[in-house]
């Protein structure tokens, strides 16, 4: 398109002109085509509390105030960065100045509405306090809130990075943000609200936002990429949504990325090339090279690693993150893992490894992660943490040389043990304590004495007992935690008959006894005796406790240790000798026993 030189301006468009003076010539229009393409973060931000993800406590607020007009002259939204605070400010504003009368579901559709969304609404004065910090700024801001708005029903003041004020801007701030006239409102976002001096805290609602979830960010992002008609695998969200770290709109930042990244689709292998993180497959295949104690596995992934150009940081948070999970599905199984996609390996491999070495593992990653700075070179350090995964495994015990052990079912009838049994070369004739050698090799050497193995009588029930004598074995056993636990172990035992168990807490300590730990202990109780039990409290003194409590037998061990220890102390010759020599005496309240 060209343009003449009388007219100069030109027509409306997506296409802008510029005029130059050529050698004296004249004027020629130069056409420049401006870029038309939205970020996603742009596009698709909220216009309206509906479309919000998320923050379900604010926008709860918000709401209930709009429609009870109920409306603060002061709001402050605080949170990490992407999670809405300018976003909320701006519907509030749209929300408060809207034709159609104050509600917390503006038309969208008034020219209030419209130029609010455009970024041109005339009495919203959006302000970048970073910018802007010192006192003068502040002033010739706050000179033109006596006057009136010019379009709206509210003159809105939406100040971002508040914390990043001076004092001095603050100090001028306090009197009108206290006594601001009616036609003001006040909307403050901030990322470090513990910044903010309490003077202007007092003034203000205070609204803390939270961080998005991992399953709230993909699902936005799958819906925002359909109704983009663009192809894209569920997993390749999820590896997006925890780069994002909670921020939304870090989320639809990668996720543009992600887009342009795979020409036009959002691959899960394309994702973690752009994000430098692994595969979820990758980190199964590392974890079960550790398994299975497979060094040349284990060296073969980093080298794979390395030749991808993996951040070994990165890789190491990954790997604490699948060991974090399957630590969790080992102890609480009975969680809702339907968001996860590798479920069933997660199962397969939380099988194959104890607890123990999860715990290990994680350890020895964290440890790793800590060190990767101070390494050679990072693939090293990597490399080294994995090693020390590989050689801090327990050996196998070699099951010829281990001490056999007896099973014995004492639900049943009693086990008569005749097998002889060897233990080192020797054969021993349990049922009848005679021994007889083997190895003609090992004359000379002591022979050990038979082992041996109490068989308890039968009860005649497969029922668990609960009694006197097995109720301090039984609830050390049980899994508690909290209050729970605290109420158990002071508790002793009366009498269990049908479903009632009764037990008895002295009056220092019943304040324990509250509705959730005690339906928390029936829960346990019920579980191990394989029935509904209800638990019945009385309260009488330490003397009349039929018997003891798991927590005054923990004490009274307690004391025993201690006076074990000092007596220890005070009978051994060293320590007499330096108190003879130098005069020294003993503090015993520094004196602890030895676990």
């Amino acid at each position: 398109m060209l343009v003449s030189p009388s007219d100069p301006e030109g027509s409306s468009g997506a296409f802008g002109l510029e005029r130059r003076d050529l050698a004296g010539v004249g004027y020629r229009p130069i056409m420049v085509r401006y870029m038309s393409y939205l970020v996603l973060a742009r596009k698709w931000r909220p216009k309206n509390f509906s479309e919000v993800i998320g923050q379900q406590h604010v926008l709860r607020a918000l709401i209930n105030g709009l429609d009870q007009d109920r409306l603060h002259h002061a709001f402050l939204f605080a949170g990490t960065r992407g999670v809405g605070k300018t976003t909320l400010a701006r519907i509030l504003a749209k929300s408060l100045n809207c034709e159609q009368g104050v509600s917390s579901t503006p038309c969208g559709e008034c020219q209030s509405c419209q130029e609010v969304d455009a970024g041109r609404f005339v009495d919203l004065i959006e302000v970048d306090a970073a910018s802007r910090t010192k006192v003068d700024d502040t002033r010739e801001l706050l000179d033109n809130v006596q006057y009136a708005p010019s379009r709206g029903r509210y003159k809105v003041y939406l100040i971002d990075e508040v914390h990043m004020l001076s004092t001095s801007s603050f100090n001028a701030l306090l009197k009108t943000l206290e006594e601001p006239p009616p036609h003001v409102k006040f909307l403050f976002a901030t990322t470090d609200p513990q910044k903010l001096p309490v003077t202007i805290l007092s003034r203000c609602l205070q609204f803390n936002l939270r961080r998005l979830d991992v399953t709230q960010i993909s699902g936005h992002l799958a819906n925002i990429l359909q109704q983009e008609s663009v192809e894209f695998e569920q997993e390749a969200l999820t590896e997006i949504a925890r780069a994002a770290d909670g921020s939304m709109r870090d989320a639809l930042s990668l996720l543009d990325q992600a887009i342009s990244f795979g020409a036009g689709t959002v691959h899960c292998e394309h994702v973690n090339q752009m994000l430098g993180t692994l595969s979820q497959q990758q980190l199964h295949t590392l974890i079960s090279a550790l398994v299975t104690n497979d060094g040349p596995s284990v060296l073969e992934q980093s080298y794979e690693l390395a030749a991808q150009g993996r951040d070994f940081t990165k890789v190491l948070n990954d790997l604490l993150a699948m060991l974090q999970r399957i630590a969790t599905l080992q102890l609480v199984p009975d969680l809702d893992h339907s968001d996860d996609t590798d479920h069933e390996q997660l199962t397969l491999v939380s099988q194959q490894l104890s607890p123990e070495m999860v715990q290990l593992f994680y350890q020895i990653a964290l440890h790793g992660k800590r060190d990767l700075p101070y390494a050679a070179d990072p693939k090293s350090g990597f490399e080294m943490t994995l090693l020390r995964m590989l050689s801090f495994q327990p050996k196998q015990i070699d099951q010829k040389e281990a001490i056999p052990t007896a099973i014995v079912d004492s639900a049943k009838k009693p086990v008569k043990i005749n097998q002889p049994v060897s233990v080192k070369g020797t054969e021993y004739q349990q049922n009848t304590g005679e021994s007889k050698r083997t190895d003609q090799h090992a004359q000379g050497i002591a022979e050990p004495k038979p082992t041996k193995i109490v068989v308890t009588e039968a009860t005649g029930s497969d029922k668990p007992q609960l009694n006197a004598s097995n109720w301090l074995n039984i609830i050390s056993n049980l899994k508690l935690t909290a209050l729970t636990r605290q109420l158990a172990d002071n508790s002793a035992f009366i009498a269990y008959k049908g479903e009632k168990i009764t037990l008895n807490i002295t009056p220092e300590l019943a304040h324990l006894v509250s509705e959730k730990a005690q339906q928390r202990l029936e829960s346990v109780l019920g579980k191990y005796l394989e029935q509904t039990i209800k638990i019945i409290f009385q309260q009488n003194t330490v003397q009349e406790q039929s018997t003891a409590t798991l927590a005054a037998e923990r004490s009274e061990q307690t004391n025993i240790n201690q006076q074990r220890a000092t007596d220890s102390i005070h009978n051994d010759p060293a320590i007499d000798a330096m108190r003879q020599a130098f005069g020294a005496r003993v503090i015993e309240s520094t004196i602890k026993p030895l676990t």
